[in-house]
Parts: structure tokens; sequence; C-alpha cells
């Protein structure tokens, strides 16, 4: 229900609410709905230019994380979910064609989710499409089902984690693996606790660079002019960070500093998410594409989960 305030209103009461982002009171999941209401009531005076802010914020975000984060730490857990990126990948990929197959969903709009779902979300979605020259509607979709998912992500894995009696470094792996988007990921794993969110962020942003290899096979079988792939540059700016605050320590006061400003610029990006999100974007996705993304995300959740939990107990 819209709440009739002037544009100066709504500007001051956002940028109040972005303050009280950056304070210890408000964490990820809780930035998120506040986002949300405040899009549903208020509305959002700048969402013209949120998606641009919200972009760089987080690769920004994300690139400073990287001076909290020990290089030699950070390849361990690479190395550790590198065989698990692959097959989750690939088992998301079939599952979401077949399941795009079922339901009689447009091939691009499943391609899309399952892409989504299988890599890094949003960034996915918007390397792929131009690919197979999607149209504004069914990107607008695919995003809108994902976002969705990410939303509810975000506020639920911290709870399951702890249901299920997960280790920091479990739940890091969990998230990595099992939600779409950085952001979403970062966010509940920051949540969990600082383990949580080295092992999540490291494994997450390793897992983005398979955007390439997708597009590659992608344009392979699809036929067009359009060449053109996008690559997160923004990943080489985070392992250029660890790699300065593991080799210069003697600066671990400023990064610690960094990463806790890090930290709440993610927070922020939360925020800036949820206020983009309207109730008619969430009726405009469709009970099909929706039904999809639901059934890809609980296969990928309950499968890493099952294999980490089984993982660690034969150990």
């Amino acid at each position: 229900m819209k709440v009739n305030i002037s544009p100066t209103g709504q500007q001051v009461i956002f940028f109040i609410v972005i303050i009280l982002c950056c304070t210890p009171f408000i964490d990820p999941p809780l930035a998120l709905l506040l986002g949300f209401i405040l899009a549903q009531t208020i509305g959002n005076p700048f969402i013209h230019l949120n998606r641009k802010v919200t972009a760089w914020l987080l690769k920004i975000s994300v690139i400073c994380l990287g001076f909290s984060i020990n290089l030699h730490h950070a390849i361990a857990a690479g190395k550790e979910g590198l065989l698990f990126t692959v097959l989750t990948i690939a088992v998301t990929l079939i599952f979401g064609w077949l399941i795009g197959r079922l339901l009689k969903i447009d091939g691009k709009i499943s391609f899309l989710i399952s892409s989504g779902t299988a890599i890094c979300g949003g960034s996915a979605i918007a390397a792929v499409s131009s690919i197979v020259k999607s149209d504004e509607k069914q990107t607008s979709v695919a995003l809108g089902t994902i976002f969705i998912l990410n939303s509810i992500a975000l506020l639920v894995f911290p709870t399951l984690g702890h249901w299920f009696e997960m280790t920091q470094h479990q739940f890091g792996l969990w998230c990595a693996i099992a939600i779409h988007d950085t952001s979403s990921v970062v966010g509940a794993a920051a949540k969990y606790g600082e383990e949580a969110l080295q092992v999540a962020t490291t494994v997450k942003l390793e897992r983005a660079l398979w955007i390439i290899p997708l597009c590659l096979v992608t344009m392979f079988f699809v036929k067009g002019d359009n060449k053109k792939i996008s690559i997160p540059y923004f990943i080489f700016f985070f392992i250029a960070a660890m790699i300065i605050s593991t080799y210069m320590p003697q600066f671990q006061t400023l990064y610690a500093y960094i990463g806790a400003t890090a930290k709440k610029g993610l927070t922020v990006t939360l925020f800036l998410i949820g206020s983009g999100l309207s109730l008619s974007a969430v009726k405009a996705v469709g009970a099909r594409p929706l039904i999809q993304g639901v059934l890809l995300w609980l296969i990928i959740s309950v499968f890493s989960i099952t294999t980490i939990l089984l993982a660690d107990n034969m150990i």
C-alpha cells in the first residue's frame, strides 16, 4: 500500500535507512526486507539509478572484502570447491533443461533461469542473454525468478544452517553452491560468521568465472553474430586484494577497517536490491518459470547440503 509522501520526504527517509544500514543494528537480511517494505510503501525515489548503483557497490564491496581474506586459505577453499562446483553446475543445467521441457516453458527463459541457478544469478543471465538474443520480457522473467529466490534464501539459509548444526566452513560452502547471486551469498554467510563469509566469497567468485565456458558453449550451439562475453573482471581485483593483504601484513589494521566497511557496503547493497523489487515485478514472473526456479533451487540445495554433510561425516 503506497503512502503519499513528497519526493523530498522520500529521499530523506531513503537516506536515513541507508545510514541505519551502516550501523551494527541492521544485518543483511533485515536490510533486504527494509528495502522491499519501503518500495511497497513510499517507493524508491532513485529507482532510475538503482540497478547501476547496486552493481557498482556490490563489485567494490566484494573487492574490499578481499583485503580480509588470506590467499592461502582462499586457495585451499577453492580447491575443495572446484570439483563440487563443476558437478553442481552440470546437474543444475541438466535438470533445468528437463524441467523446462516438462513444464513447457519458453526455451530461452528456461535456459536463462537454469544458467542463473547454476552459476551466479543475475550476472550469468546478463552474460548469456545477449548470446541467445532473449527479449526484454524473457530476460526480466528470468531475473525476477532468480531475485525472488535469492531474497528467500538470504532470509532462511542462516536459520537452516543453525538447525542442521553446520560448521562455519560447511555453511560457507553450501551458500556458495546453493544461493544464486553473490550479494545474497555474502549476506547470508556474513550473518553466519567470519569463516563462513571467507569460504562463501572465495568459492562463489571462483564459481562466477564459469560464466566464460558457459558462454563459449552457448555460442557453439546458438547461431548468431553476437559473440560478446561479459566477463566479471572485478573478480581479478578481488584476487589482487587477497594477494596484497597476505604478502603485506604490516597494514592489517587498515585491512580490518576496509573489510568492515565492505560488509556494511554489502548490507547497503542488499537494501538497494530490496528497494528495487515491486509486487508487479513478482506477479510478472508467472507460475511456471517460478516453479522451475523453485524446483531447481530445491534440487541444488538438497543435493549440495547432503553431499557436504555426508562428506564431512565420512572424514
